[in-house]
């Protein structure tokens, strides 16, 4: 819990994160909460100001989501974005109806009150991101609008209760001067202040650790990946000693993950580190299982059984650390309502209730640009902070349907190759996340003067900021024919190659 924060009330958007960003990047602590949360809760944290998201819901709806109206009397300055500009105005005694025109995409916003300190510094006629099927039609007694487009009332305020509303989405990167209306709500309305940066996270942090782990052990799960890395580094500087780093070989990891996992942090960083195959185990467990969302919670149970019979074989442990960031959190926690589980993270949702250590999740209040920005404070190599992410389960998740040994062993040396030459030609780190898929899907091809029929491949690399949206790298040719035929001549049982031009939304990044 964290004072001069902004509290953002998640009714099921899928910019919520976007908003807790915004805030974040200008110095101020942001967390996205359910609307449900008892308004007592939400006074309790203490917040400077409060956010309410869009959503996909109708106010004029039974069951629609709502909030207690006594937040409004709070004097806590209160932002409304889209459904929360709906919900506000029909809380307050105002009315919201289907739209005549709909607006999804740019629109052009006409400032009607130009000295709105939400609007400090904002050109008149600014381009804002507008997705809604609603609008308020009718504005509550109190409030006056500040704001129009050629079809809607595109925002309103009530000064004296510092309450404002706008109809679009000011998070997203198509809105022009987004930023600047988040700034001038956060600082001149809410009168925060900035306290938020990754040397006092992890002053904080740290102090937090010794406090709360004492002279017990900690066992944490070290992939290699930037999340687990980087707690781990959190962790060893808290306890030292007290930590013990289990690398657990799946069987789903990359080409020589275990040997440069001991090398790195065994040797020079002096951690300690037990690494454990259990290929076999894992490839055991997931026998006929083709679910996505059934192999992750096979893959996240079985590591915590690991880490069970791991820790039965020392003395104190009392803390399983992971490396779960903020992200995770909020796609694996549904809002009752509005929004829906896209999947779950195996550190989040796939934890059986019967397990016997308490979590230690040192970057779980953060996004992956703040790891990284953390990792590097700790003095982690750029090389090894600017790895794209790996998921939990591995190549369980990117080899599509049913998972073995013949599978993996095939796609490690596909994804090896791929890997190997965007860093070669200098795109690796221009890239954001790059990977390859195998399909469950062989067709016929010739190799020499032979017929063969084996798998089909597909390349995944995706350009992003924040992973919550994304577009497709748009590789030179050339560089995609040379991976084309070195995976092809040189991966026996891939004959066949494809390239992923799919953005997110409305795909995903990861194929499960």
């Amino acid at each position: 819990m964290k004072k001069n924060s902004i509290v953002i009330l998640d009714f099921g958007s899928q910019y919520n994160q976007l908003i807790a960003r915004r805030v974040r990047e200008m110095g101020v602590y942001a967390e996205v909460v359910p609307y449900f949360e008892p308004l007592d809760k939400i006074l309790a944290r203490e917040p400077k100001g409060i956010i309410l998201s869009g959503g996909p819901a109708s106010t004029y709806l039974d069951g629609s989501p709502t909030v207690d109206p006594a937040l409004f009397e709070s004097g806590i300055p209160i932002l409304g974005i889209c459904y929360g500009m709906q919900l506000i105005s029909k809380l307050l005694g105002g009315n919201v109806e289907r739209a005549d025109k709909q607006e999804f995409g740019k629109a052009e916003v006409v400032i009607d009150d130009e000295a709105s300190k939400l609007f400090t510094g904002i050109p008149n006629n600014s381009i804002f991101w507008m997705s809604h099927g609603d609008h308020v039609n009718i504005i509550p007694n109190g409030f006056k609008q500040i704001a129009h487009t050629d079809s809607c009332i595109a925002a309103i305020a009530n000064i004296e209760k510092k309450i404002y509303c706008v109809q679009f989405h000011a998070e997203v990167t198509h809105s022009e001067f987004g930023k600047e209306l988040f700034r001038n709500f956060v600082f001149d309305i809410a009168n925060c202040e900035k306290n938020w940066s990754m040397g006092n996270y992890i002053e904080t942090t740290i102090k937090h650790i010794k406090e709360t782990v004492g002279t017990n052990k900690v066992m944490l799960g070290l992939s290699g990946g930037v999340d687990s890395s980087v707690a781990a580094m959190l962790i060893h500087k808290a306890i030292g000693d007290q930590l013990i780093c289990v690398f657990v070989d799946t069987g789903l990891l990359r080409k020589d993950e275990a040997t440069n996992v001991m090398e790195v942090y065994g040797k020079n960083y002096n951690m300690n580190i037990k690494c454990v195959d259990a290929e076999a185990r894992f490839l055991d467990k997931l026998k006929g299982v083709s679910d996505p969302e059934t192999k992750r919670k096979i893959i996240g149970n079985e590591f915590v059984e690991v880490f069970n019979t791991e820790s039965a074989k020392l003395t104190d442990v009392k803390f399983l650390a992971q490396g779960t960031i903020y992200p995770d959190v909020i796609e694996s926690q549904s809002v009752k309502g509005p929004s829906a589980t896209i999947k779950s993270h195996h550190n989040v949702g796939g934890l059986p209730e019967h397990m016997k250590f308490e979590l230690l999740e040192p970057l779980r209040e953060l996004f992956k640009d703040e790891v990284r920005a953390v990792g590097r404070e700790l003095g982690i190599p750029d090389y090894m902070i600017d790895r794209h992410p790996f998921p939990g389960p591995g190549l369980g998740i990117r080899i599509i349907g049913e998972v073995d040994k013949e599978k993996a062993d095939i796609l490690r040396e596909a994804d090896d190759i791929f890997i190997k030459e965007l860093r070669k030609d200098g795109l690796y780190t221009k890239v954001s996340q790059a990977f390859v898929v195998l399909l469950p899907v062989k067709s016929v091809g010739v190799m020499g003067d032979e017929r063969t029929y084996e798998y089909t491949a597909v390349l995944r690399s995706a350009d992003t900021i924040d992973f919550m949206t994304a577009t497709w790298s748009r590789l030179p040719y050339e560089f995609l024919d040379r991976v084309s035929n070195r995976i092809i001549n040189e991966v026996k049982g891939i004959n066949r190659l494809t390239y992923d031009i799919s953005s997110k939304p409305p795909a995903t990044i990861e194929w499960e």
